[in-house]
């Protein structure tokens, strides 16, 4: 067998596909949009790259909760939950988040991606159209693709667009609207109501992934959808548990129909090993706290108010977000990567973010706060931020 030059002992990728990869990524380069991974040590920054809202990711409790969880249960949960994976502490982790969000029953799955890929994969096929805002996570527009469904795309957050997409389907087409809760790159929160509206008036489901608003918005921590908007106006709710509560995995919330028949047909639930029954312990203490510590919510909100005045007065362009998303548009591509450098340089971190995950043209810096930010490192994001605008301007 031929041996790979450049790493001995190992067998060579066949020429074809070699060159197959190589020409993808030299193209990739040539474009820009090469993506790197950095190792961060968290005690050395100022992260505010991150999705960790409420603090909880490094807080003791869940850390303890963790460890306890894998001292009962094992470090794994060594099967997928229909063979013999399914454990006392995923049957109560369900129950609680059911709770949360007014839901009859909650399903968990390893991942945000698995669990919309399942429920598009059990919902839809090609007799399915699927309307989607134009700014959807990537995993649901993956999802509906992979499940063959006809899919078209309305203008973001443009109800009018939508209902005039819905009146065209032909009225015997099972219609299936999905949006994100809190839009990822963006910050701002879908119309959970008017969707609703537009859904019942077409006779038309509704999804709503809820990964960036879960333990953020509600008055209980339970989402933009959560309480206020049950299974009658959205009848699928998907949540992450890896952002605010601090943890990992996902969870589908619905009537008993709906989980049943995820329970059957989705194929990423089946056939997946059951989340690790120590991270379902720490979201079962980070449910807790959520319910006890609502000053983690208000802390968080006050830093949102503060960030935006300052950096309003800076006059540093910033999309309308009430969320502790805060995206600060530059539009190059090559802009954002200088100033996220010169940001890394001095001990703060921020998300670049271009195309393709944005559209050309409109790449921005994405800053995320968290409840235990202090006020001293918002300052000095703020002042950093200051200076490379400052610092741009001279002439």
């Amino acid at each position: 067998m031929p041996v790979s030059p450049e790493v001995p002992g190992r067998p060579s990728v066949s020429g074809g596909w070699r060159q197959r990869l190589l020409a993808r990524q030299a193209c990739h380069r040539e474009q820009g949009l090469w993506r790197e991974r950095r190792m961060h040590g968290r005690m050395l920054i100022d992260d505010f790259a991150g999705n960790d809202y409420l603090g909880l990711a490094s807080d003791p409790r869940l850390v303890q909760a963790t460890a306890e969880g894998a001292r009962r249960y094992g470090a794994g949960a060594c099967a997928s939950q229909l063979v013999s994976g399914y454990l006392e502490v995923h049957q109560e982790l369900e129950a609680r988040l059911a709770a949360l969000v007014g839901r009859p029953r909650a399903l968990l799955f390893s991942s945000g991606y698995l669990a919309n890929l399942g429920v598009l994969q059990v919902l839809c096929d090609r007799s399915t159209a699927v309307f989607q805002d134009r700014l959807n996570h990537a995993s649901l527009l993956d999802g509906a693709r992979l499940a063959g469904a006809r899919t078209r795309r309305f203008h973001h957050g443009d109800l009018d667009d939508l209902a005039h997409l819905l009146a065209r389907c032909p009225s015997d087409t099972p219609r299936l609207v999905v949006s994100d809760g809190v839009f990822s790159m963006d910050g701002d929160v879908a119309d959970i109501a008017g969707l609703s509206e537009v859904c019942r008036r077409h006779d038309a489901w509704l999804m709503v992934d809820d990964a960036h608003g879960l333990g953020v918005l509600g008055e209980h921590g339970d989402g933009c959808a959560g309480r206020r908007h049950g299974c009658d106006q959205v009848p699928v709710l998907v949540g992450t548990l890896g952002k605010a509560l601090g943890t990992g995995g996902a969870f589908v919330a619905g009537s008993e129909l709906l989980i049943e028949h995820l329970i059957q047909f989705a194929r990423p639930y089946i056939y997946t090993t059951a989340e690790p029954p120590g991270v379902s312990a720490a979201t079962l203490g980070a449910l807790d706290i959520l319910e006890q510590e609502p000053e983690r919510r208000a802390r968080l909100k006050a830093h949102i108010a503060r960030f935006r005045a300052q950096a309003k007065a800076i006059g540093l362009p910033l999309l309308p977000s009430s969320t502790p998303i805060q995206p600060v548009l530059l539009g190059d591509s090559t802009r954002v990567q200088r100033w996220a450098a010169r940001l890394r340089a001095q001990g703060v971190l921020v998300g670049a973010i271009r195309a393709p995950t944005v559209p050309r043209g409109q790449a921005r810096l994405r800053i995320t706060l968290s409840a235990v930010h202090r006020e001293e490192q918002i300052d000095r994001l703020l002042d950093a931020l200051a200076s490379l605008k400052a610092r741009e301007e001279r002439p």
